[in-house]
């Protein structure tokens, strides 16, 4: 759903710049709450697992493709400010490197991929957290429906900046009809992608999922044939091999450097839905060319490298290792300003999901 510049109007533009600054800002303050020593790596290595994954078209309908966002992924593992920060990034990176989503839509980018997503997946997430039953099985459906919902509003969004700014006239119905019908479809990928990949990561190490903290059932004990909760116990420590991200790390690394360098040759080649539906409905008859379009890297391959997989894979691999250090400089540094006090510097404690 990378917006290309053209598709929106100047003015407009500049207001879902604003927007998306003004998103970005507060994140940055909010990470400060969500990110510690041992987060603050990882949610580098989440921005680029979702760049990697982004590179995986999977085909939805005749013609037409669908790729993760990772607003509802990123909100989920590493906290939703974090998680509009790992987005923006990624955006960044495919911007400026890849000529992927114009440069003056970035903004549009950022605001439909990375606030909206993040906004309705962690709403929806949360609300169901509260109704279900506390186990990890319920963090994983929670996290399904979040990001199957986070889709469709992204594609409504960009409907309503199109109503405001369209440069182009297309009734918006058909718009919207268009838009929010193939985004459903999608929805289903992103949600399948985010579910599987939370429930990974739940099954070795729930103490890294932001979601799922705050999940431990109080130990019940029976006082007078009457359940009470049971005295808290203070937290045993934890073994230096518990505590440490090391082999998580390493393990998504190397799984996001095999999905953009290998597997992504085999993505599917169909255009994703909004490229689908502006061809089908003259969206894009105002498109202009992208101002990186000259870029080594433009088009995912790398200029001068004849051989298409070998050109792909590069690209992919320069660009997790370009978003991974990026990402995580722009978290330890976030990390480093935290002024929350003495609290700050203690880890929360280790949740207990069953």
């Amino acid at each position: 759903m990378h917006v290309p510049d053209g598709f929106i109007d100047a003015p407009v533009s500049v207001a879902a710049g604003a927007v998306a600054a003004t998103a970005v800002a507060v994140s940055l303050r909010g990470a400060r709450r969500e990110l510690d020593e041992r987060t603050a790596p990882l949610a580098g290595l989440v921005a680029a697992f979702i760049f990697a994954v982004q590179m995986l078209n999977f085909p939805v309908a005749a013609g037409t493709s669908g790729h993760l966002l990772g607003g509802a992924l990123a909100a989920i593992l590493v906290g939703p400010y974090t998680g509009v920060l790992c987005v923006s990034v990624v955006l960044l990176m495919q911007g400026v490197l890849f000529a992927d989503g114009g440069l003056t839509a970035l903004g549009v980018n950022i605001t439909n991929m990375a606030v909206v997503t993040v906004v309705v997946a962690y709403a929806v997430f949360r609300g169901l957290v509260k109704l279900l039953p506390r186990t990890r099985r319920s963090v994983t459906a929670a996290a399904f429906a979040g990001a199957l919902l986070s889709v469709p509003a992204a594609a409504g969004a960009f409907t309503l900046l199109y109503a405001l700014g369209g440069t182009t006239d297309v009734p918006i119905g058909k718009v919207t009809t268009a838009m929010v019908g193939v985004h459903v479809l999608i929805g289903l990928g992103e949600a399948a992608i985010t579910a599987a990949t939370v429930g990974a990561v739940l099954a070795v190490r729930p103490d890294l999922v932001h979601g799922a903290r705050g999940l431990t059932a109080p130990l019940k004990l029976r006082v007078g044939g009457e359940l009470v909760d049971a005295p808290a116990a203070a937290p045993a420590a934890a073994p230096a091999a518990a505590r440490s991200t090391k082999k998580v790390w390493a393990t998504g690394l190397v799984t996001a450097l095999v999905l953009a360098g290998f597997v992504s040759f085999y993505a599917s080649a169909s255009p994703d839905g909004l490229e689908k539906v502006a061809a089908d409905q003259g969206i894009d008859r105002n498109a202009r060319e992208h101002a990186a379009a000259g870029s080594p890297l433009a088009d995912y391959g790398v200029k001068d490298v004849d051989d298409a997989r070998l050109s792909g894979g590069l690209a992919g691999v320069i660009g997790v290792g370009a978003t991974i250090a990026v990402g995580t400089g722009v978290f330890w540094t976030v990390r480093r300003r935290r002024t929350d006090g003495p609290a700050a510097a203690a880890p929360a404690a280790a949740p207990s999901v069953r």
